[in-house]
């Protein structure tokens, strides 16, 4: 079994990082340079970093504030939000950034993944899927969760990672922040239908959601998460150790 990865996840909007309840009702958490080095001395394995708004305000993501952020860690960073053109996967990778993530730019340009890979390697383009159960099947929204594309999720990450994406973020609208769990339904689809790392977002709400993802799901890469981490609800360190009393192969 490989090494499970925990990372936590840093949503941006205004320069704070902020977390709501189905993509929605966002709310005030922190800095975003205090967390990450918190986060970095914690034991966490990578950080990821979403400028959630600067698709749907259709602007550049802030650079700013990631090099601020990417001075404080000392774990692999990916980066998201605002993705277009290879221009910014430069842009974001110069200030830091390990991974670019990818999601809206790609479904405006299918051909961004490819042409980002053959420069930058697979190993650097994250295709990360906002998906919702809709008419009975998996639909990828897009700017944030805010726009059904009507297209379907499984088949849409299975293209993105022929034309490169050498790791998939699955990030369940329907279970973000709602704590009751992640969608272990939907990551199994995604996880058999393509043979790079898989990384799990949304639901998470205590130790025993990880240990049953890891459990379920034993080709899953990583379980990411925010708010049960921002607010203090579980400690990386307490969680690597129950999970490694669980079997589950950890970094500690």
């Amino acid at each position: 079994m490989i090494t499970k990865r925990i990372i936590p996840c840093l949503d941006v909007k205004n320069g704070r990082v902020v977390k709501g309840v189905n993509f929605k009702g966002l709310s005030d958490v922190s800095s975003p340079t205090e967390l990450a080095k918190y986060y970095s001395d914690n034991g966490a394995d990578e950080l990821v970093f979403y400028d959630i708004t600067a698709s749907f305000e259709e602007r550049k993501l802030f650079t700013d504030i990631l090099k601020e952020v990417a001075k404080q860690i000392f774990i692999p960073l990916t980066v998201g939000g605002g993705i277009n053109t290879i221009e910014d996967f430069d842009r974001v990778l110069k200030c830091g950034a390990d991974k670019v993530s990818v999601n809206s730019g790609a479904i405006k340009n299918p051909d961004l993944i490819r042409e980002a890979a053959e420069k930058y390697g697979n190993q650097c383009v994250v295709i990360s899927a906002d998906i919702k159960r809709k008419d009975g099947e998996f639909r990828v929204f897009s700017k944030g969760g805010r726009e059904d594309t009507g297209i379907e999720a499984i088949g849409w990450i299975k293209k993105c990672v022929e034309n490169g994406a050498g790791e998939v973020v699955v990030n369940s609208i329907d279970t973000d922040g709602v704590k009751n769990g992640f969608d272990i339904e939907m990551l199994k689809a995604v996880c058999k239908a393509v043979n790079v790392p898989v990384i799990a977002s949304g639901g998470a709400g205590s130790t025993e959601d990880f240990i049953e993802l890891f459990k379920e799901i034993p080709d899953i890469g990583a379980g990411l998460a925010a708010s049960v981490f921002h607010f203090g609800e579980i400690e990386i360190s307490d969680l690597k150790k129950e999970l490694a009393k669980n079997n589950i192969i950890v970094r500690v």
